[in-house]
């Protein structure tokens, strides 16, 4: 919750704290005079449940725009840690399987090691969670380039690896980039214009 929220808040709760004792002395100004009873009535009034119901739906109203903005951040955040991973990976990759050099797919660095051997169909690198192309609200996807072939064995020696959110404006904002460079790059519409560099 920002600092802005956080004074909202704040102010929300005095406001119902100032609302109870204004509610609490009304009603204990009218028993006096009806009464003489000088003691303080238990429980809550209709009044004051009615003002207590509204002042917690405020707070809801200032309270989930902050936990979807939360949300959002966080899921920026796992999309740059996935794509360093996946560059990582295909930098093993392409040292394991020189004559392949990089994956063109997230299932050819991971495969489960109960299926067998690591092999350039799978190479057993990169976690599960992330080989399925999903993680976190956002789509990862590979691109190869630069192909060259030698032996029938195609080669390539350069990718492109995307991440976009799943849904702009609700899973994430930014689309991020990177390639055999490792640099990430972002655009800031969610898409894979990216042109601007992380810290920009």
């Amino acid at each position: 919750m920002g600092l802005f929220d956080l004074a909202r808040f704040h102010e929300a709760l005095r406001s119902m704290r100032n609302a109870l004792l204004f509610c609490r002395g009304r009603r204990g100004g009218v028993r006096r005079m009806f009464t003489g009873d000088e003691s303080r009535q238990n429980g809550f009034t209709l009044m004051e449940l009615l003002i207590v119901m509204a002042i917690i739906a405020i707070l809801m109203l200032i309270a989930i725009p902050t936990v979807g903005s939360l949300k959002k951040k966080a899921n920026d955040l796992s999309a740059q840690q996935s794509v360093r991973a996946i560059h990582e990976a295909q930098v093993q990759y392409s040292s394991t399987y020189p004559q392949n050099g990089y994956a063109c797919t997230l299932p050819a660095l991971g495969g489960d090691p109960a299926s067998g051997a690591p092999s350039a169909a799978g190479a057993q690198i990169l976690q599960g969670d992330l080989t399925s192309g999903y993680k976190s609200g956002y789509i990862f996807t590979i691109t190869c380039k630069d192909k060259v072939t030698v032996n029938s064995v195609d080669r390539f020696n350069s990718y492109v690896v995307t991440a976009v959110p799943q849904t702009v404006g609700k899973t994430g904002d930014r689309g991020f980039c990177s390639n055999e460079d490792g640099a990430i790059k972002f655009d800031p519409a969610g898409g894979t214009n990216c042109t601007q560099s992380l810290g920009q």
